[in-house]
């Protein structure tokens, strides 16, 4: 077993990062062939998933959709203000599981794992657990 704690600092409110090196990498590095990878996200505000990484416009899209699911309301209770930063974490998740094979994620050919800022700009963290 292999365990990495990545860092990232996230540059907008709403924001994809592309994080899918940072796994490849973790995996090398855990010079495990055949498993599992998760990738977490300790944050409530944060989310990990998997989408198309071909077009960018998926990743627009795709922040466009959920602000239209959770709007950022003004009477939410929520004494800091990200109510809906809250709620798109807990829409997407906090996790990920790859399959890897030889030493390398399994992912579909337009695939790519992202970090999903809801609350940004800030310092974040993620975990690669490779089993």
């Amino acid at each position: 077993m292999y365990l990495e704690k990545l860092r990232l600092k996230t540059h907008a409110k709403d924001e994809m990062i592309d994080i899918t090196k940072d796994i490849e990498n973790a995996i090398v590095k855990s010079q495990i062939k055949d498993g599992l990878a998760i990738v977490f996200c300790p944050h409530t505000t944060a989310a990990i998933t998997i989408n198309e990484n071909a077009d960018p416009d998926v990743c627009t899209d795709f922040i466009r959709g959920l602000d239209s699911i959770s709007p950022d309301w003004a009477d939410f209770k929520h004494a800091e203000g990200n109510s809906a930063a809250h709620i798109k974490s807990s829409l997407i998740g906090a996790s990920e599981t790859v399959i890897v094979e030889n030493g390398r994620p399994v992912l579909g050919r337009w695939q790519g794992i992202y970090f999903a800022e809801f609350d940004g700009p800030r310092f974040r963290e993620f975990y690669v657990k490779v089993i």
